[in-house]
C-alpha cells in the first residue's frame, strides 16, 4: 500500500498525489490526513481513499509498503500538536520505505542542507524516489 500521510492543510500531501497521478494514474493511494481538511485536500488531488485521525494512522501506516508525507509524521507533537505521539511512533516503527518532504517550519535543520530547496523541487524529488520504490515492487 502506498500511504500520503499529511496534517494542517494537506499541501505536501496533496502535491504529491497530483504529481503521482500525472505519472500513472492507475496508481493506487491511500490518504490520511491528522485532520479532515488535510484528508479532503488529498482527495480531491485523486487519492483512491481517504481516513482522519490518529486510529487510521496507526492501522495504515502499520499495513503499508512506502508512506510519504512532510518529515514531521516523524516528530511528535509537530504539525501544531496535530502529529500525536502514537502516530508519529506508527509512521517511526513501520516497515514502510519513508519518502520525507523536509521543512524549516517544523524547527528541524537536516545536516547537508544548506537552504531548503523550493518545495516544488522537494515534490520532484520525492515523487521521483516513491516511483522507484513503487518499480522494485
Amino acid at each position: 500500500m502506498l500511504l500520503i500521510m499529511d496534517g494542517q492543510g494537506g499541501g505536501v500531501g496533496r502535491a504529491l498525489i497530483e504529481q503521482l497521478k500525472k505519472y500513472d494514474p492507475q496508481c493506487d493511494i491511500t490518504a490520511v490526513g491528522a485532520n479532515a481538511i488535510a484528508t479532503a485536500a488529498m482527495l480531491r488531488a485523486g487519492a483512491d481513499r481517504g481516513a482522519t485521525g490518529e486510529n487510521a494512522a496507526k492501522v495504515c501506516a502499520a499495513k503499508a509498503d512506502i508512506i510519504a508525507g512532510p518529515i514531521g509524521l516523524l516528530m511528535a507533537d509537530s504539525m501544531l500538536g496535530e502529529i500525536t505521539p502514537a502516530i508519529a511512533q506508527a509512521v517511526g516503527s513501520s516497515g514502510a520505505h519513508k519518502v520525507l518532504v523536509p521543512s524549516a517550519k517544523c524547527g528541524v535543520h537536516i545536516a547537508g542542507m544548506s537552504a531548503v530547496p523550493p518545495l516544488n523541487a522537494l515534490i520532484e524529488d520525492a515523487v521521483e524516489k516513491i516511483i522507484a520504490l513503487l518499480k522494485q515492487k
